[in-house]
């Protein structure tokens, strides 16, 4: 998954095992994630982070992105998996802004189904029951752009009918992997960080969606190999998505054992 890391600018030809090593210096442990020598954060300031884990039955490391979305979505539960040979992650499937008892639905278009994993999943009780709001806050990776240009260049009537318009949908084949989503998002604006490691800039692609906006991140070297444009305010961003976050609201109280299953 290196081409991830391009997404919070470490360039193609970033060697792996000397990021390895660098948060394995000075990285800090990560909370609800097992024993903390195998599980490390490296923050790279304004809510990036580098992530490192290692599995106790493993004899590799894993490097992901991360990203401390200050955005919380409200998310009814439709199911909740979790992965044997990940025991601190849960993928999350589930129906976004989801009506408020009493208050009718929501005046922009209603909910909507997308997935993402959660990397805090110990939190969570042993069973989880259909239809429970959770609050979770989360981000998007790119995986496969398809479009990056004006409203004028998309061609599914609904976008055209609503600039503004989002539509996202998870993968659901059974060789697709988790946590992905298909999504058509227009690009509200832009924020730059600038890793501190490589030195290069990220941006931040906060994007319109129904009740909370969603954050993505890009590739610029996947732009360019694939002929597209930088995204700028305004336009229309299209995809495949990887998801990833943590759970902000929704819980009673404090989880100290791990789940077993979930309902």
């Amino acid at each position: 998954m290196d081409f991830l890391l391009e997404c919070i600018g470490f360039p193609p030809d970033q060697d792996p095992a000397a990021l390895t090593q660098l948060v394995r210096a000075r990285g800090e442990g990560v909370p609800w994630r097992g024993d903390p020598s195998h599980h490390l954060r490296l923050p790279l300031g304004g809510g990036l982070e580098l992530r490192l884990d290692r599995e106790p039955d493993q004899d590799f490391w894993t490097l992901l992105p991360a990203y401390r979305s200050p955005y919380r979505l409200r998310v009814a539960v439709e199911q909740l998996r979790s992965m044997p040979d990940s025991p601190f992650d849960a993928l999350l499937t589930g129906w976004g802004c989801p009506p408020i008892p009493g208050e009718g639905r929501h005046a922009e278009p209603g909910e909507y189904l997308f997935s993402t994993w959660l990397t805090d999943a110990r939190r969570l009780p042993r069973r989880v029951e259909r239809g429970r709001i959770l609050a979770v806050s989360a981000a998007g990776f790119a995986l496969h752009l398809d479009y990056v240009g004006p409203n004028e260049g998309v061609t599914d009537p609904r976008i055209l009918e609503n600039p503004r318009g989002a539509h996202l949908e998870p993968l659901g084949g059974p060789q697709d992997p988790g946590g992905c989503t298909e999504l058509s998002l227009r690009v509200r604006s832009i924020e730059r960080r600038r890793n501190p490691v490589s030195g290069q800039e990220v941006e931040l692609l906060i994007c319109d969606a129904p009740e909370r906006p969603w954050v993505l991140f890009v590739s610029p070297w996947q732009l360019a190999q694939d002929g597209l444009p930088a995204p700028r305010p305004g336009w229309r961003i299209e995809g495949t998505f990887l998801f990833s976050g943590v759970i902000s609201g929704g819980l009673t109280g404090p989880r100290q054992r791990a789940r077993t299953q979930f309902g």
